[in-house]
Parts: structure tokens; sequence; C-alpha cells
């Protein structure tokens, strides 16, 4: 029986624009901003070192409204590597893509048509690669539903930039159900969109490959492509591959309560050791986030910037320089709480703090925030809409950990 392996990647989003860099003098930029160009490139390298037979890449492979030719020439030359190994390369534009300056005036013979589903079929081997790039970046259309029957005694690959349904954080694109995708009698559904790897389905296998490259500290952990082997026209294995050359990562510590700001730097640097060995040689971007109510609350808290250095002091001691960029520390303890006793002014005091209702303080604490941004249509844009001015949950977050903390800085 024959038995042959192919990559399928999606969502490069090669020279993808980097947010929030500008702020810290030390982040690595250049390291950061080349990510998403050195993970396709890994990516091609290991295609061509063990000798993959075809790649196979769902859309987004550029980042939006991009004018610099440079992007598209660095992606046309790493696909005449892969041509060059001998390896074909056939890709769909996504929705990123169709918005692109790049992508509208450069031509490349391994883009399937915008303007309806076509079949690819490799010349030297069973395989037919069936897909539609999106022709504008807002497709919400069903492609899926016009792609051909499979063809018989073939492998049958669908290749679809779709968000299969409504998932949170990603805007629902040729939008489709995976019982309808099992009904195409396709071997196999080479997805993109999602830009985490997530496996819907088996016989047929409906996949999300994930990012290439995570972008910022919400696309954290391992990325990469998925590595699919064919033996008499089955799928035998599918191993996901890391590709990814910067690996971001969410160290979350909850402090106890007697314990110490030493002992929180210890903590953070055993947990920056732990994440940077599951990295290997990758930068680590890491957000550090201290909870809990402890006795090292007002350490912590008492400058916030000292407690940034002495934490970036500890991934230094963990990793040395340059091997661990802390993207950002958010401190979000709360000191001990304060057994409420007497009758004294004090124990009223902490009584009739407990009695306020936090919904009546979040919305006059809102009447008032509008009110000032109603002033200022720049000042709303500039906060975004994380901030707690803007955003009634970090709010809500805001002033339960102002109610946390109240009656221990009441009692100092």
């Amino acid at each position: 029986m024959e038995t042959f392996r192919f990559l399928h990647c999606a969502d490069l989003h090669l020279d993808s624009p980097l947010r929030g860099l500008e702020a810290d003098p030390d982040a690595p930029a250049d390291k950061i901003r080349g990510a998403t160009r050195d993970a396709f490139r890994a990516l091609v390298s290991f295609a061509v070192s063990e000798k993959v037979d075809f790649v196979v890449a769902a859309g987004d492979l550029y980042d939006g409204d991009w004018q610099d030719w440079r992007t598209g020439h660095f992606l046309t030359g790493q696909v005449i590597r892969l041509e060059q190994a001998g390896i074909p390369f056939v890709a769909i534009r996504g929705n990123h893509d169709a918005a692109s300056v790049i992508t509208r005036h450069l031509r490349h013979s391994w883009l399937l048509n915008e303007k309806k589903p076509e079949t690819r079929r490799l010349e030297n081997l069973p395989v037919s690669i069936h897909g539609q790039s999106f022709a504008t970046a807002a497709v919400t259309d069903n492609l899926a539903r016009d792609y051909p029957p499979p063809d018989p005694g073939r492998f049958n690959i669908g290749l679809l930039h779709s968000s299969v349904g409504e998932r949170e954080g990603h805007d629902t694109y040729a939008s489709c159900s995976v019982d309808q995708l099992h009904a195409f009698g396709y071997d196999y559904w080479a997805l993109g969109h999602i830009h985490k790897q997530e496996i819907l389905a088996r016989d047929p296998w409906v996949v999300f490959p994930g990012n290439t490259q995570g972008r910022h500290i919400k696309e954290t952990g391992p990325k990469g492509a998925m590595l699919v082997t064919v033996t008499g026209l089955r799928v035998t294995s599918i191993q996901p591959i890391p590709f990814d050359t910067v690996r971001w990562a969410r160290v979350e510590l909850t402090l106890g309560r007697e314990e110490t700001e030493d002992d929180a730097l210890t903590h953070v640097r055993t947990a920056l050791a732990r994440e940077m060995e599951q990295a290997g040689d990758r930068l680590l971007a890491a957000r550090v986030i201290l909870s809990g109510a402890t006795a090292a609350h007002h350490a912590l808290t008492r400058d916030l910037s000292a407690t940034r250095e002495k934490i970036k002091a500890e991934a230094i001691a963990a990793g040395g320089h340059g091997v661990i960029w802390i993207e950002a520390v958010r401190v979000e303890t709360s000191p001990p709480p304060v057994a409420v006793t007497g009758t004294g002014a004090f124990g009223r005091l902490l009584r009739a703090l407990e009695d306020i209702d936090d919904a009546d303080i979040l919305d006059q604490i809102t009447t008032y925030a509008n009110t000032m941004l109603d002033k200022s249509n720049h000042l709303k844009t500039a906060l975004g809409s994380e901030h707690p001015a803007t955003n009634p949950e970090a709010l809500k977050t805001l002033i339960a950990r102002a109610r946390a903390m109240l009656p221990g800085a009441l009692t100092e």
C-alpha cells in the first residue's frame, strides 16, 4: 500500500504587526517582528529535510492591507524552495489575504481560484485537493456547499478557510458545520482561520492546525503545523509539529496568605524556568500574573515599577540575558482578609463597607466615566476596549479588588 506524508498549515500572518513593543525599550523587537517569517522558514526547512510529499496552506498567508512587497517576495522565495525540492505547495486565500494589496497584485500558480471551487490533482500521487480562495475580506457564504464531489480512488482533501460555526474571539467566515463536511465524503478537511490547534472530527478528519507562530499573549503555547501520514488512502497518523521561534506564555501564580515578597519572587523564577524548559531554544515571551490574599501584597504593590524590575531580574537569573522577555507584569494580589470584630468605629466602618452593593458602585462609576469620555472621543479610543473606564467586566474586577484591599489598607 502506498504511503505519503503532507504538512497542513494555516494562518501564517506573515509580517503581522505587533502591538505594544514600543512601550518597552528592552523588548526584543527584531526577533519578535521576524518570528512569523522564521516560523514559515522553519516549516519549509522541515518539509525539505523530511522529504514530505506536499504542503497545503488554508489561508491567511498575509496579514491585512500591507503595502510592502517584500512580504510577498519572501513567501514566493520559500515556495520556490519547496518546488526545487519537488514538493508541491497548494494554498487558498483567507479573509486577511483578500484584504491585502500584495495578494491582489501578486499572481501565484499555487493559489486556488476565488470565483468558484477548484480541484488541484497532484501528478505523482493519488491526491485531489479541493478548495476556494476568499475573493473579499468578509465572506459569510457557505463556500463548502459548492465544493465538488470526491474523486473516486484518490485521497481527497478539502482546503477551507472557515470558522465552522461561531467561535469566541474569531469572526464568523464561510460558516458551515462538521456534519456537512463529513457528508462530502472527503478524507481530510484542512481548515484555517482558528489560531488554536483543534481536531473537530476523525474519519474523516476535520482539523485546524492553528497558526504557525503566536503573535501576542493571547496565542500561547506551541504553534506550528500538522504532519499527516496516509497509507492506503487512509490517515494513519497526525502529529503536531512546532515551528514557532517565539513562545508566548502566561505565568499565573496564586500566593499564600503567609508568603512574603521573597517567596513570590522565588515562585516566579521557578515557574519561568519551567516555561523556558518547555519552550526549548525559543525566545520565551511571558506575562507574569500574581494573585491571592497574601502578606506579600504591600511589598509587591508599593512600587509596581520596582516589582517589574525584580521579576525581570528573576527572568535573567532563570535563563540568562535575552532568553526570557517579560511582556507584562500584573499584580492582582490583595491583603489577607481582616476579621470584622467589635462594636467600635472601625468595626462599624468595615460592616458599612460590606453592606454597599457592588452594583451601585458600578453604576455610579460608569455614569461618571461615560460623562468624562463623552467629552473626548480621542480619549475613549486611546484607552481601548479593555480599560475599566470602557469595559464593565474589567471595572467589576477592579471594584472587587478594591473591596478586598480596603480593610487591610485601613488597618495600616
